[in-house]
């Protein structure tokens, strides 16, 4: 198996080359930054006077195993801030992480991402492009929205840098948007979320202080979730939880180069930040070895460069009377799921990255024992713990079929709470 990915690697590193030049770099604009690693920590280098932040992502294709072991093609996306430009394709190549890397923001930040297209090394009869859509944030302008159709898409080799002027605080997904169903299928998706102002001036009225990580006192809460003027948005703690699922056979036949099975799509792999339970909730993140299905895994396979692509776990520790915000969202292409947690109340306070307020300024937030909600939707919840009992809580799909791996029981859509 080792020898195939080598072989398959040259194929597409020849292809690469042949297609950018064989001393090909990218081109990453942050302004300030001058060897182009997209961080402000060279001789020389400043960042601007306005807040700003600068990411580099490559987009290409790479593996995630499954709890059962089954290893799973997917196309993706891997961070590469801090990497020389001239080594960012050879590191991004069968780097694809599922889900991508989060994006955390904050309002008023100017935002320069950069996407660099590694191709799919194991697909190199493909020359597919890829974009970042920023799902729900309302862009000013359409070039930088990531649809194909309505701006552009990166091709093999390219860079190119989006710009965003973050004004609208909330929780939102990205994903390419190119053949969208086929490369968000793949595992083009990922957590994104801005913060609000009131983390760093507390509200407008006095009511509330600024937060714990702006600089706050001891006492203040960790953030807001949305700049409320009142307060009733405070956590402690913050878990953002991705639920998802993947279709095994739409995934085999891709790496096997067969039709692909759009009609039948069913996700038989249901996921929380990309890993199904029991691997939610595992302090070490590395995955188990993937099994030899015929035409993959081998004993001692490498994936992905020996990377660990499933970098996120979905197990949440709070203490008694914390609040716990959950930002959620469901990225799956073809499910709707219903998340519940016995023992514990959620509260939703915003929804599609937006507070829920009336335009009389009543806050609408929603008391619930499960949440429902289908693809591209995010929610905002909260959770309190102050007349909880300490212990271990279920947070898990209300349907039964989707806490499973395939046909491994007790698996899939579950994660756990432990209160303190």
């Amino acid at each position: 198996m080792k020898h195939s990915f080598k072989q398959h690697t040259l194929t597409a590193a020849v292809a690469l080359a042949l297609c950018t030049g064989a001393h090909a770099a990218v081109f990453v604009q942050c302004p300030g930054d001058t060897d182009g690693d997209a961080l402000w920590n060279s001789p020389g280098e400043t960042p601007p006077a306005t807040p700003t932040k600068c990411m580099h992502l490559t987009a290409g294709d790479g593996f995630a195993v499954m709890p059962d072991g089954h290893p799973m093609y997917t196309f993706g996306f891997s961070d590469r801030t801090g990497t020389p430009a001239n080594q960012a394709i050879s590191k991004g190549i069968l780097g694809a992480h599922w889900p991508g890397p989060k994006i955390e923001l904050e309002e008023d930040q100017e935002f320069y991402l950069s996407l660099t297209n590694v191709g799919t090394v194991m697909r190199p009869d493909l020359f597919d492009g890829h974009s970042v859509h920023f799902h729900g944030f309302p862009n000013a302008a359409s070039v930088f929205d990531g649809v194909p159709e309505l701006s552009f898409a990166i091709n093999q080799g390219s860079t190119v840098t989006y710009y965003y002027n973050l004004k609208d605080p909330g929780t939102y997904i990205y994903h390419c948007h190119v053949e969208a169903t086929e490369h968000m299928e793949m595992g083009m998706l990922a957590n994104l979320y801005v913060h609000p102002k009131q983390d760093r001036t507390g509200c407008e009225n006095g009511s509330c202080p600024v937060a714990k990580r702006q600089g706050g006192a001891a006492g203040a809460p960790l953030g807001y979730a949305y700049n409320d003027n009142d307060g009733t948005t405070a956590y402690d703690v913050e878990a953002p939880l991705q639920v998802s699922g993947f279709d095994s056979d739409f995934h085999d036949a891709h790496i096997q180069v067969q039709p692909l099975p759009f009609a039948a799509l069913e996700g038989d792999y249901p996921q929380i930040n990309g890993r199904g339970y029991p691997d939610t909730v595992k302090a070490d993140l590395a995955m188990s070895p993937p099994k030899d299905d015929g035409f993959l895994g081998s004993p001692g396979a490498v994936l992905n460069n020996g990377e660990i692509a499933q970098n996120m776990s979905s197990l949440i520790t709070v203490n008694k009377g914390q609040r716990l915000l959950l930002r959620l969202s469901n990225v799956s292409i073809d499910r709707f799921f219903t998340l519940t947690a016995p023992g514990l109340t959620m509260k939703i306070v915003g929804a599609g990255a937006r507070l829920m307020r009336g335009t009389d300024g009543k806050n609408l937030y929603q008391e619930t024992a499960s949440v429902n909600f289908g693809g591209g939707e995010t929610h905002d919840v909260i959770v309190e713990t102050a007349n909880v009992a300490p212990g271990t809580y279920f947070l898990h799909a209300a349907e039964l079929h989707q806490m499973s791996n395939k046909t491994q029981m007790d698996g899939g859509l579950i994660t756990e709470i432990v209160v303190n």
